[in-house]
C-alpha cells in the first residue's frame, strides 16, 4: 500500500468531499431512482438509467477518495527542513540541455498542477530530486527523456 503524503488542507478537502457525497449527493441520487422507478417500465426510462449511472460514478468516488484518506499521511512541510529537497519544497532548477531556469514546488497529487509549476511528490522529477542538496547535478528520466539538471536553491513558500 503506496502511502500519499498530502498537507492538512488537503486532506480536509478530500474529507469534505467525501462527507457531501454520503450525506448529500448519495441519498439525492437514490430518491432519484425511486422517483424514476415510479414512472413505470425500467427498461426505456431514460431517468431512471441516468440515476442509476450517476449513482455508480458517485460510489466509485467514494470508494476512491476512501482509499486515498486510508493512506493518507499528513505532513506540514513548514516543520520540514529544507536544505535537502522534501515534500514541500521550492525548487529553482537550471535545465543544462536548454538553458533556462525553471521552478517546481513538490505537493501532493491532489495538489499537482505542472503547468503552473506544482509537481507531484511521485511524479519522475519529484523522485529524481528528493533529498539532493543546492548544487547538485542530477539527470532525471522524464516522459520526453532522460534530461539534466542543476539544483539552484532550496526553500519553502506557502
Amino acid at each position: 500500500m503506496q502511502k500519499e503524503p498530502m498537507t492538512q488542507e488537503t486532506f480536509d478537502k478530500l474529507k469534505e468531499e467525501l462527507n457531501h457525497l454520503k450525506t448529500v449527493l448519495r441519498p439525492k441520487i437514490i430518491k432519484a431512482i425511486d422517483e424514476a422507478r415510479q414512472l413505470g417500465d425500467l427498461k426505456e426510462n431514460a431517468e431512471y438509467h441516468a440515476a442509476r449511472e450517476d449513482q455508480r460514478n458517485c460510489d466509485k468516488r467514494i470508494a476512491e477518495l476512501e482509499d486515498i484518506i486510508s493512506r493518507a499521511v499528513v505532513i506540514d512541510p513548514s516543520t520540514l527542513p529544507h536544505e535537502r529537497v522534501s515534500f514541500g519544497s521550492t525548487v529553482k532548477l537550471f535545465d543544462i540541455e536548454e538553458g533556462n531556469e525553471i521552478c517546481y514546488k513538490i505537493v501532493d497529487f491532489v495538489e499537482a498542477d505542472p503547468n503552473n509549476g506544482k509537481i507531484s511528490y511521485h511524479s519522475p522529477l519529484s523522485k529524481a530530486l528528493l533529498g539532493k542538496e543546492v548544487g547538485d547535478e542530477f539527470s532525471a528520466n522524464l516522459p520526453g527523456g532522460v534530461k539534466e539538471f542543476e539544483i539552484l536553491e532550496i526553500y519553502y513558500e506557502e
